[in-house]
Order: structure tokens, then C-alpha cells, then sequence
């Protein structure tokens, strides 16, 4: 029987690679202009982590983490986003006792059980960025423009900004009062889910997506009507380094995100482009999270971003990526004496940086010649026992056609300065 991949993953084959290459070097480069270094955390953690910092209430702990007992009993769960390991990273690590803020960001799988379906897999990769230390709403701000500076270099348009303030502790007491009153009448209405929210965390029913929820909703107080005045003040801060920027936004009071761990600035960049799954970057403040993982009192903010629903969005919107160089040299090896000349040539080639190969299935002239037009090699030269002899070769350019005739030992020298040339 063929094996085939897990139901909700994709294979990224050699042909498709460059393009996450092109978009991971873009988001580096984005990064470095912004502070923002990256950190590196483990496929899996402790489930505590996820279940005291994404939440209890929320679908992915209850319905979508892939968790499992290792081999000494611990409970273990594959990450199914990336705040929480970076901010268990922070805080494991001492980073709070450096300068502040501690801007990171990363490129990690994550792993939900859900129904695959386009831009929903149940391992797909995630950017995120995480910034530590700064509740100046001018760096809830800064985090959007990355995005959307990543977005505009990429030729992406057709894009909204949708933001929201999900308030703090202190202003959420009073609101969930009103919010309960509210929900209690209908609370035998709601799915099974959103019951059991009712009490632990009514907030997220707003974020439920259960038509029969939606509908016993449509006049719901918003959180955004009954912020504190530190929540308030913030979030008027928020709008005007939007503004200052240049970005362009939708107050959107339904936002509130599917993490528990979310307070004051909530945001969501959607598009039209990609279908039903329109969200194609989401995040927000945390000023609770790094305490709740045994850290000290640490404000913190950042987004996520799936890389295949990036893609697809590329796709989308008809933008080609561009491919990497081709081939510099293809070296097509004749007879015995040819053939070790060409292995040789090779590797004093690569030594010096120039991209270049050889047959290695024993094919005829015409059918390497061949092989290097279709792998797009830039120039091809032979190599045979009279080359060798008379110390000429000659070497076509595959775009043109046209050939120039060269000493043998001066190839490394007139690759050399193709390939500089070229750049």
C-alpha cells in the first residue's frame, strides 16, 4: 500500500521552495529595519503552557491541540501558535532583565486538528512577531506596519485594517456583568460551546462562529462601549499612531480574537482575494501573559501570519514570485578523460561561488544538452579528450546561442566574471 502525507499537510517540493525563500529573506530583511531578532523555540511544550496562556475557553485547547503523554507521563502538546512558547522563551530565558523592549519574531509550524480546507491546514507555518516591554500604544502601531509594509513590498493590495480594544481586567468585570445580563435570557439558544463560555469567559461568544449564536447576538453590548479610562486613552493613542503612519482602519467592535490572552488593542488584516478564509494576519495586545507564565508584570503585543495563506494570496492576486539565478555552468563531460576533467572543473568552480553540475546518469550529448536547456543553465561548455589536449573549449550562452571559444584553465577566470556581470 502507498504511504501518503497526513490528511491537513502539504509537501513543499523543490519547484515550490523559492517562493517561501523569497518571502522568508523579505520578512528578514522587513524585521532587521524594524529591531526585530529572531528567536527560535521547541515543535513542542508542556500543555500547561497553552492551556494557561491561550486559554481553557478556546476552541484550539479544547477542541484542536494535538496533545499526547511521552514516555515518563508528561503531558506534551505539538505548539498550535507561537505567542506563548516566545513569551515562555522570554521569561525562561531572563530576557526581561535586558534593556527593554525585546522585540522578536520567528517562522515556526503549527499544528491544529481542525478541517483542512484552503489556507487551513493541520500544520501550516506561521510568521509572528512578538514585542516585549512597551505599552506605548505607538508599538501596537509599528507591529501593523510590518505587516502591511511586508503586504506593499509584496504588491499585495485589497487589503482593510480592522481594529478593536478588547479592554484589561480592570474595566472587563463591569462589562461582563452587562454582557451576562444580556446573554442569560438566551443562553439555552447558544451552542454547547459557548455555554461553557458563559461563565469562564463570556467575551468570546461574540467570537463564535455558530450561525444560531451569531443570530441571538445581532444586538450585543460591545466591550468597546465600556472601557476604563486607561483602556479608552489607549486606545485614542492607538488610532492616532495609525494615522500618523498613514495607515487606514475600520473600528470594528466585534473583533476580539480566539485567544484568551488578549487585552486592550485587538486587530485583523482581511481580504477579499482569498475566499471564506479572509483573515490573513491577526493579533494583538497581551499585558497579562508573560505574569500568567510565571514571569514578572511584562506588557507584550504581536501578530500572526500563515505563510501558505500568504501565498495563496500571492496567487490570487496573479503576482509571480521570482525565481532564483539559474545554473551558471553545466559541464557536459565526454570519454574517461573528459569526464574526470569535468568533476574536477566542478568543484574548484563551486569553490569560488559559481553554481554548476555534470550528468550523473551517463546521458548522450544530445540528451544533456537537453537536460541543462531545461534546468535553465545559463552556459554550457564540453569537455572531451581534445579539449583537454589542445587546451580550448568552447562555451555557449543557452539564451542566445551564441559560443565563445576560451583556454581550458581560463574557465574559472570567464565564469568569474559572467556571474559578476550577471549581478
Amino acid at each position: 500500500m502507498q504511504i501518503k502525507r497526513p490528511k491537513g499537510t502539504e509537501d513543499i517540493t523543490p519547484a515550490q521552495v523559492y517562493k517561501w525563500h523569497y518571502v522568508e529573506a523579505l520578512i528578514r530583511e522587513i524585521c532587521a529595519l524594524n529591531g526585530y531578532a529572531e528567536v527560535r523555540t521547541p515543535v513542542f511544550e508542556h500543555t500547561e503552557l497553552f492551556q494557561r496562556g491561550v486559554g481553557e475557553t478556546t476552541d484550539v485547547v479544547q477542541k484542536e491541540m494535538y496533545t499526547f503523554e511521552d514516555k515518563a507521563g508528561r503531558s506534551i502538546t505539538l505548539k498550535p501558535e507561537g505567542t506563548s512558547p516566545a513569551v515562555r522563551a522570554f521569561v525562561e530565558n531572563g530576557i526581561f532583565n535586558e534593556p527593554q523592549p525585546t522585540k522578536m519574531f520567528y517562522f515556526t509550524p503549527c499544528f491544529r486538528y481542525e478541517k483542512p480546507q484552503s489556507g487551513r491546514l493541520r500544520e501550516h507555518h506561521q510568521f509572528g512577531i512578538e514585542a516585549f516591554g512597551a505599552s506605548d500604544p505607538s508599538i501596537d502601531a509599528e507591529i501593523i506596519n510590518v505587516a502591511m509594509t511586508l503586504y506593499k513590498r509584496l504588491g499585495l493590495d485589497s487589503l482593510e485594517l480592522r481594529i478593536n480594544s478588547v479592554g484589561c481586567p480592570k474595566c472587563r468585570v463591569e462589562y461582563n456583568k452587562k454582557l451576562k445580563n444580556y446573554l442569560s435570557p438566551k443562553l439555552g439558544s447558544l451552542c454547547e460551546t459557548c455555554q461553557e463560555r458563559f461563565n469562564k469567559n463570556p467575551l468570546r461568544i461574540i467570537d463564535c462562529k455558530e450561525e444560531r449564536c451569531q443570530q441571538q447576538i445581532v444586538d450585543v453590548p460591545f466591550m468597546l462601549d465600556h472601557l476604563c479610562e486607561e483602556c479608552s486613552d489607549h486606545f485614542d493613542k492607538f488610532k492616532d499612531a495609525l494615522d500618523i503612519i498613514g495607515l487606514k482602519y475600520t473600528v470594528d467592535p466585534r473583533i476580539v480574537r480566539g485567544l484568551d490572552y488578549y487585552t486592550k488593542t485587538a486587530f485583523e488584516i482581511v481580504t477579499d482575494k482569498i475566499g471564506a478564509q479572509s483573515t490573513v494576519c491577526g493579533g494583538g495586545r497581551y499585558d497579562g501573559l508573560v505574569e500568567e507564565v510565571g514571569g514578572p508584570s511584562t506588557p507584550g503585543i504581536g501578530f500572526g501570519m500563515g505563510i501558505e495563506r500568504l501565498l495563496i494570496f500571492l496567487e490570487k492576486s496573479g503576482i509571480e514570485l521570482p525565481k532564483p539565478p539559474a545554473m551558471d555552468l553545466y559541464i557536459v563531460g565526454l570519454g574517461d578523460a573528459g569526464i574526470k576533467e569535468s568533476i574536477r572543473m566542478i568543484h574548484r568552480l563551486r569553490d569560488i561561488d559559481i553554481k554548476c553540475d555534470k550528468d550523473y546518469m551517463a546521458r548522450s550529448l544530445k540528451a544533456q544538452m537537453k537536460y541543462a536547456n531545461k534546468m535553465n543553465t545559463r552556459f554550457v561548455t564540453v569537455i572531451g579528450e581534445d579539449e583537454i589536449n589542445n587546451n580550448k573549449i568552447k562555451v555557449k550562452n543557452m539564451e542566445n546561442g551564441s559560443e565563445e571559444e576560451i583556454q581550458l584553465n581560463q574557465l574559472l577566470d570567464y565564469m568569474k566574471n559572467k556571474v559578476q556581470e550577471a549581478r
